[in-house]
């Protein structure tokens, strides 16, 4: 939705209004979005269009089918996107465009769109970095200054923070990311993927009245939720919901909901992020946390973060599912800052990388 954001650092060239157009399709989210940085330091949200792949209960996406999805909807969203913000293709200052990380079709789709535009309208390519555009994003909605940033989405799972013009991982998971996690186990349920699957699992543990015990893997500042993921699931072997046999020593007496698990799956993971991140704020003296990426989203899990950020005297920062979910304005926000500061992207250099590591980038535009 359009929108006047807070005043933006000092960049180059800062005496006109810039635009950008930012194109995401890193997963089953295809996103276009504009953004317009004013004269003044100032930053409007133009537009913020997303369309989404969803396949039925207990499928996941695959690479091919969300890759076809992408190409199928690449110019109604982006025409919608155009429209809304009352401009057009001539009027933009470059194309920005999810490099990667993400899955490797769905990547090469959009980056074909973008190469295919930015040829028709003359107009520069400026590849982006997925987490780092939801961290800018992210600094640029809520206004944090130099927090601690804990990005958790479906393929993503880190601790941030920055130094040296570079955001450095300070923990991340050694297997799969949170958001996957949930959504497989949302799947093994059979919950629907409407609006999505880490949604309806946190609608589900609001009804949830026991908390079950689940491993419990921090490892320094890394998690890991392979074997939390495989415990979960091992109580809906039965089809009512009774433990497995294998697990009977846990004295668990009444039947277990689908709820209950939901409930234990979530407070136990979250619990897990909350005190890496912690971890990290002790670390480096911040009293700042930034929420970002889908998962971001989840009710409880800010209000966990809330309540130790309190304890520590700090606040914790997050966005609605507008800026946290992926989308399009957040390419265009982090592309139009690198692309400010000099950078461009060759169209012989315009290729995709499905483990482009947030440490990988140059953050010229902060001090």
């Amino acid at each position: 939705m359009p929108g006047k954001l807070r005043k933006s650092s000092p960049l180059k060239n800062s005496d006109r209004p810039y635009l950008a157009l930012g194109l995401e399709g890193s997963a089953n989210k295809l996103g276009a979005g504009i953004i317009k940085h004013a004269g003044d330091g100032s930053s409007s949200v133009l537009s913020n269009v997303r369309h989404t792949y969803i396949t039925p209960p207990g499928e996941g996406f695959q690479p091919k089918d969300t890759a076809t999805h992408h190409r199928e909807w690449a110019m109604k969203v982006i025409e919608d996107c155009l429209d809304q913000a009352d401009v057009s293709m001539h009027d933009l200052d470059c194309i920005c465009f999810t490099k990667g990380p993400g899955m490797g079709a769905p990547l090469q789709s959009v980056a074909l769109v973008a190469r295919t535009l930015s040829l028709l309208f003359d107009k520069p390519l400026v590849g982006v970095n997925h987490c780092v555009g939801h961290i800018e994003m992210g600094r640029e909605i809520t206004g944090a200054q130099n927090p601690v940033v804990l990005y958790v989405s479906g393929g993503n799972t880190q601790v941030i923070a920055y130094s040296r013009q570079c955001y450095r991982i300070f923990g991340e998971t050694l297997d799969i990311a949170v958001g996957n996690c949930l959504d497989r186990f949302a799947r093994v349920i059979g919950l629907p993927n409407d609006p999505s699957p880490g949604y309806n699992i946190e609608q589900e543990a609001k009804k949830g009245k026991r908390l079950l015990p689940l491993p419990y893997a921090t490892k320094g500042m890394d998690i890991s939720l392979s074997g939390i993921l495989s415990c979960v699931e091992a109580y809906t072997y039965d089809k009512a919901f009774r433990p497995n046999p294998i697990l009977a020593d846990l004295e668990v007496e009444n039947v277990i909901t689908p709820a209950d698990l939901c409930f234990s799956l979530q407070e136990t993971v979250f619990a897990m992020l909350v005190e890496i991140t912690e971890r990290a704020m002790a670390h480096i003296g911040s009293k700042e946390v930034l929420i970002v990426g889908g998962v971001g989203c989840n009710e409880r899990l800010q209000e966990m973060m809330d309540v130790m950020a309190q304890e520590r005297g700090g606040q914790v920062f997050a966005t609605d599912e507008r800026f946290c979910i992926d989308n399009g304005i957040m390419i265009a926000q982090a592309g139009l800052l690198s692309y400010r500061m000099g950078f461009r992207t060759p169209l012989v250099k315009t290729t995709c990388t499905q483990r482009f590591r947030t440490d990988q980038v140059h953050i010229a535009w902060r001090a």
